[in-house]
């Protein structure tokens, strides 16, 4: 039996170079009122009259306004112990000591390239796309429907949503409507506007066939599904609806070979717009969160019914409350477990991926009634949303240069000298946190909040975690050049 894959459609998650001047600040400032939008829906296609559905208008419109993506990452640089081929013939001939004499040599990696499609949003260059296209490039070609070509820079990238948006210098360039997604009918015609194979400006038609739908069980998981064919390359194109409205931007393939086989998902522009505005103005998204975990009415039904149990919760859909977070929005309103969530921000709530899809519309600060049942019997609130840290407060992009420190793998040679078989050393170091918390150039970073260190990304990962945690800090345990033990704590609030 085929072993059925969803995939990522378009490149593979490129990773990052092996030593970077790292660290992280998070700057904090008080909602006073959410980021004007960045571009301002243009006016509706007439639609089309009854009878046939005619889509040569809505694919003669958007085919312009959706580009070609190339992407390099840059072969990383690293040092490997290779073993020299002639000192088992000639060592002791020669006096080198002896057999299998090993040698540092540097070797860098071929780059790595990628290509996917894109989406222009504003006239003035700004372009939506997948995270998983761009997120870790090092060089950004866009190339249009006629075939001009652009470098393009990283706006802000999102990977629990999979959106990007990057930035080409250019005017009047031509720009899909935004279409509201919410209003979308299941069996609606659809268009899916990319570059699959490297074939540019390739148009493919279906319907909708489902919404809110959940694949991966991680972010924000509530995507549009169409029969649209889609594959690789396809990754940031653009989902349009009959009238030419950008509906959804293109993620991902679900397929027991690897290529097209039925169905496509996209993400719908009731997120996209709020993620993008947030990059664009923030930087970085500004995240609301409720406080619950819970599932599917449906399936907890489902659940309690193979153990035998009988239940009534005055519903059969809607989003059962497994847990409720301490000091969370939903407890301050008074929420619990066992109660079910029905209406959210004045939206019928059916399931887990719909109240996800609400949530991600509105940022930190954000106030929202909530319907709810308990014991069958309805109730409303007003909530006031936080981020994950708990507050109301905006979260402004990371800044990776407050830390300060350069860092490394250590070498074959500290691993013997130190006694250790992992870790990262600091190979340079200016004024920044690090510093002034007593760390010096030589040191060797073994453990941050209790994950060890073996490569830098290790590093950017634990700093990233920490900046999205609530206490906000890092825990770092190391070693001194002199092989003493020091711990050192950075609080990522000052």
């Amino acid at each position: 039996m085929k072993q059925t894959t969803k995939l990522w459609i378009g490149m593979t998650v490129l990773a990052f170079a092996s030593s970077a001047v790292t660290g992280a600040v998070i700057k904090n400032t008080s909602i006073n009122e959410a980021p004007a939008p960045i571009f301002a829906p243009s006016p509706v296609a007439a639609a089309v009259p009854g009878g046939l559905v005619d889509l040569t208008a809505a694919a003669e419109s958007s085919v312009n306004a959706v580009v070609y993506i190339k992407v390099t990452q840059t072969g990383k640089t690293q040092r490997v112990t290779v073993q020299d081929p002639f000192s088992d013939f000639f060592g002791d001939f020669f006096g080198f000591g002896g057999r299998g004499q090993q040698q540092q040599r540097e070797y860098k990696a071929p780059d790595k390239h990628g290509a996917g499609s894109g989406v222009i949003i504003s006239s003035d260059g700004y372009i939506v796309t997948n995270n998983h296209v761009v997120g870790e490039a090092d060089q950004i070609e866009v190339k249009l429907n006629d075939n001009r070509e652009f470098k393009g820079r990283i706006i802000g990238c999102d990977p629990t949503t999979d959106l990007a948006l990057i930035k080409i210098d250019g005017k009047d360039l031509p720009t899909i409507p935004i279409g509201n997604s919410d209003e979308l009918k299941l069996g609606q015609w659809v268009l899916a506007v990319g570059n699959p194979f490297n074939l540019t400006s390739t148009v493919t038609a279906g319907i909708v066939s489902a919404k809110a739908r959940a694949l991966r069980g991680d972010g924000i998981d509530s995507f549009i599904q169409t029969d649209a064919a889609i594959n690789a390359g396809n990754s940031g194109g653009a989902l349009v609806n009959e009238k030419g409205e950008l509906v959804g931007i293109n993620a991902m393939l679900y397929s027991q070979t690897g290529s097209y086989s039925g169905y496509g998902f996209a993400i719908p522009t009731s997120i996209m717009n709020k993620v993008v505005a947030d990059l664009k103005v923030y930087g970085t998204v500004q995240r609301a969160v409720l406080g619950v975990q819970g599932i599917d009415v449906s399936g907890w039904i489902d659940n309690e019914k193979a153990k035998g149990n009988d239940v009534d919760l005055g519903t059969v859909t809607g989003v059962y409350i497994d847990k409720v977070t301490d000091a969370s929005a939903a407890e301050d309103a008074g929420l619990e477990k066992g109660d079910v969530i029905t209406e959210f921000d004045k939206k019928q709530v059916k399931k887990m991926s719909e109240l996800q899809e609400a949530i991600a519309q509105h940022r930190p600060g954000d106030k929202v009634v909530i319907k709810y049942l308990r014991n069958k019997k309805s109730y409303t609130e007003t909530v006031t949303l936080r981020n994950t840290q708990g507050t109301t407060k905006v979260m402004e992009e990371v800044d990776l240069d407050q830390l300060g420190v350069q860092l490394k793998p250590v070498t074959d040679e500290e691993k013997k000298t130190m006694n250790v078989s992992y870790g990262l050393t600091i190979n340079a170091i200016r004024n920044g946190k690090m510093k002034s918390a007593g760390a010096t150039k030589g040191t060797i970073i073994l453990e941050v909040n209790y994950q060890k260190m073996n490569t830098v990304e290790d590093w950017e990962e634990a700093v990233k975690s920490a900046n999205q945690s609530t206490d906000r800090a890092l825990w770092i345990k190391a070693l001194t050049p002199s092989g003493r033990k020091v711990s050192y704590v950075i609080d990522l609030n000052e």
